[in-house]
């Protein structure tokens, strides 16, 4: 009998690393980083099913309905969520599924889902992070205080979290989350052993 796969959960303040990490995590053929349903217009060099799903308002709402959302959130005229039968196809096939969410969907994941393991990247430091910021050159500066401002929050939560890491080696903080993931897999293949020889 297979392993289902195991559901990561990588949150931080922007500006911290995760979509870069996250790529990286996601070049292993076992590890699926977990596509977000959008009631927004798909643009013009967006894909369906890569960037988001693109649903309908009405479509969104039934989902909600019927407990088909892990989690989900409003942002001005649309909504975002993690669906969650896309997320449980791929763990019943054994494959490890990351989802990258701000802190506030990431509990209510947790709520429904409690044996998702909970990663948190931190900056090295508070200038580190607003130089991250400035140096991406995409948000004006009020946008960017904007984006501290809710840090700072973020950071009050990170406790909640099952392990903490600082991204300030690039690629030690990548090879600490890979060994997170392959650890995972270990422990489960050897409960799966000792519960065959019992």
């Amino acid at each position: 009998m297979m392993n289902k796969g195991s559901l990561f959960i990588i949150s931080g303040p922007s500006g911290t690393g995760k979509g870069t990490i996250c790529n990286e995590l996601i070049k292993h053929d076992d590890t699926f980083l977990s596509v977000s349903l959008t009631t927004r217009d798909r643009r013009n060099d967006e894909i369906e099913g890569v960037t988001y799903y693109y649903v309908s308002a009405d479509e969104f709402r039934n989902r909600i309905e019927n407990n088909m959302m892990l989690e989900w959130a409003q942002y001005g005229d649309n909504c975002y969520g993690t669906p969650k039968d896309k997320v449980e196809e791929q763990l019943n096939r054994g494959v490890n599924v990351i989802l990258e969410i701000e802190v506030q969907g990431a509990l209510k994941v947790k709520q429904q889902m409690p044996e998702a393991v909970m990663i948190f990247l931190l900056p090295p430091s508070v200038e580190a992070l607003k130089s991250r910021l400035l140096n991406r050159d995409r948000e004006t500066r009020e946008e960017i205080l904007k984006r501290i401002s809710i840090a700072k929050g973020e950071l009050s939560k990170a406790y909640l979290y099952d392990y903490i890491i600082i991204n300030d080696d690039f690629d030690e903080c990548l090879q600490t989350i890979r060994n997170i993931i392959v650890d995972r897999r270990e422990k489960l293949d050897f409960v799966e052993k000792l519960q065959e020889s019992i």
